[in-house]
């Protein structure tokens, strides 16, 4: 298993440089709305630096893909947390953005949560077999409770909504490509490409995908990279462990210390994420828009 952990590692060092360079035309790139939806994404595409990270995103996830394949969906979303603080320290270095305390305090909270979680895995759990039927259900009503932040108007001008939503699905797709991987292992003798497309798990996950990137996306245009991405990526996290441990039968270790660990850092990844989710301060390409328009 530990082969399959590592590419999870090198996955989300790729999916965090991905982001980063999304990130990185925020600025310039108009975000995806209503009657502009078509126009604006047409607009990234274009973009050779947002295409670029796009392509990393997607090598990123190829490997995370592979990792599931032999490893719980829970450990190597646990794997993958690296990713957060490696995005957070190149958008300080690279992109100049900052936090306020309260902020990093959330920041902090997520990561250690995330480390909490990797340090109460171990090698002899084991997963059952997916519940198609529940795992519907959870979607429809994980979905539902991700878009409810858009009644409130501040969450949605300062870009908390779209990466509350854009986590949500990302989650979401991570547990129908854990799915799809077993559905593959299940059925090798049959030809690849009739196992992909006859497996719903398969539109799951390039919905869940594409949307929670275009929302992403949008999120950057209003929201620092430093609260957007780690806002995104703890509720991605959040939904595929709580749905391992609902539909693939991943309990908590038997050991009452790693079990306790495993608690706290859902604790803290909630926590972290309420103080995100309560940021107030614009993004650098939001104050520059508003300065414009006064001008």
């Amino acid at each position: 298993m530990l082969p399959y952990l590592l590419l999870a590692a090198v996955s989300s060092v790729l999916l965090a440089i991905g982001l980063l360079m999304m990130k990185a035309r925020s600025d310039v790139l108009p975000p995806a709305h209503g009657a502009n939806v078509l126009r604006a994404i047409l607009a990234w595409i274009r973009d050779p630096i947002w295409t670029g990270g796009l392509v990393v995103q997607a090598a990123g996830y190829a490997l995370y893909v592979l990792s599931l394949s032999n490893a719980q969906v829970s450990m190597v979303a646990a794997m993958q947390q690296g990713g957060i603080a490696f995005f957070v320290a190149l958008s300080i270095v690279l992109l100049g953005e900052r936090a306020r305390p309260i902020e990093w305090l959330g920041i902090v909270a997520i990561i250690v949560g995330m480390l909490m979680l990797a340090l109460s895995l171990s090698s002899d759990e084991s997963h059952g077999a997916m519940d198609s039927g529940a795992l519907l259900r959870f979607s429809l009503a994980i979905t539902f409770a991700g878009i409810a932040p858009y009644a409130s108007e501040r969450l949605r001008k300062s870009g908390i909504a779209p990466a509350i939503l854009s986590g949500v699905l990302f989650g979401l797709a991570s547990l129908f490509a854990k799915g799809m991987t077993d559905d593959f292992l299940a059925r090798g003798s049959a030809p690849v490409l009739v196992i992909v497309m006859s497996d719903p798990c398969f539109y799951g996950v390039i919905f869940g995908n594409l949307v929670g990137i275009v929302l992403l996306q949008n999120s950057f245009t209003s929201a620092r990279g430093i609260i957007a991405m780690p806002l995104s990526s703890a509720l991605s996290n959040i939904v595929p462990i709580a749905g391992g441990m609902l539909f693939f039968a991943e309990l908590l270790p038997a050991s009452r210390t790693a079990a306790s660990m495993r608690i706290a850092a859902f604790v803290l990844t909630v926590a972290g994420s309420a103080l995100l989710a309560d940021s107030r301060a614009p993004s650098v390409g939001a104050v520059a828009e508003r300065i414009e328009s006064q001008a």
